[in-house]
């Protein structure tokens, strides 16, 4: 049976350094783990054995990174059937991408910008609903930072909420994402994170960023959450409600307690929006 998960929750994406340290014992303050599938698939013998152990006992996530969902190449179905048996085996309980492509003819290792057009938006849309079929599942994606906008036609904002609907699926809301994009882009975070379908949310991803410039920020997932993103992420609670929260660290990484400090700060965040609430109530 799959293991269940409060809204009220902080995760944090599993690194396989962390492994030997969260199977002596797992950190209190990390509520699920989230991980890519692509980092584990091609993995058996002790590294598989070792991260069962883990989704024996702890709510999973999975972020995919290669699904390319906007690619013009044919969608690769013998990977989503891997992907499919991979949650399955797992017992994983929510199963994201990002709304973007890293493939044309070719892998292009980089996350690339979806045209904002209604023809990219049916395109997209029948792709995710054939990836639902697979799954049997619900496919969320995630709103991607970009730092160029090709024949755009369509705000950003129009853009995903059109894909959501018509292909009927769900949202990862990266606040950080949608922080990075305003400054870079010249839009109101508040104004985009409130437009966002509050029933279609099914969780939240924060991180940190690098400042380029005053006017561009680059989205590397290096450094601590800033006070910006924290803010946004306070408004998202108050707006959309509390849902889970996954930290995103894939660079300059420190030591677990700190790691877990930043956990702690969700959590705080999570706890005040639970007191707003009960007081209104």
């Amino acid at each position: 049976m799959p293991l269940s998960l409060d809204k009220h929750s902080a995760g944090l994406g599993l690194r396989r350094e962390m492994l030997p340290e969260l199977l002596q014992q797992k950190p209190a303050d990390i509520d699920f783990f989230e991980v890519a599938p692509e980092n584990w698939l091609p993995y058996g013998g002790k590294l598989q054995r070792d991260f069962r152990r883990l989704t024996e006992q702890y709510p999973f996530f999975c972020h995919g990174l290669s699904l390319s969902i906007a690619s013009p190449d044919p969608l690769d179905v013998a990977f989503v059937k891997q992907v499919k048996q991979f949650l399955d085996e797992h017992q994983i309980l929510q199963y994201s991408e990002h709304l973007s492509y890293c493939s044309a003819d070719g892998h292009l290792y980089d996350l690339m910008p979806i045209p904002f057009t209604e023809e990219a938006i049916h395109y997209v849309s029948g792709r995710i609903q054939q990836v639902q079929d697979i799954l049997e599942r619900p496919l969320i994606l995630e709103n991607v930072s970009y730092y160029i906008a090709p024949d755009q036609q369509l705000s950003e904002q129009q853009f995903l909420q059109a894909v959501l609907e018509e292909a009927d699926c769900q949202l990862l809301l990266d606040v950080n994402n949608i922080y990075v994009n305003a400054v870079n882009h010249g839009y109101d975070a508040n104004t985009f994170l409130q437009a966002m379908p509050t029933e279609r949310i099914a969780y939240y991803h924060v991180a940190g960023h690098y400042q380029q410039t005053a006017n561009l920020l680059i989205d590397t997932h290096g450094a601590d959450v800033p006070d910006p993103v924290w803010q946004l992420l306070q408004a998202a609670y108050q707006h959309h409600g509390v849902k889970p929260t996954l930290y995103e660290r894939d660079f300059n990484v420190p030591a677990m307690p700190q790691l877990c400090q930043e956990l702690r700060y969700i959590k705080q965040l999570q706890h005040a929006q639970r007191q707003l609430e009960r007081q209104a109530s």
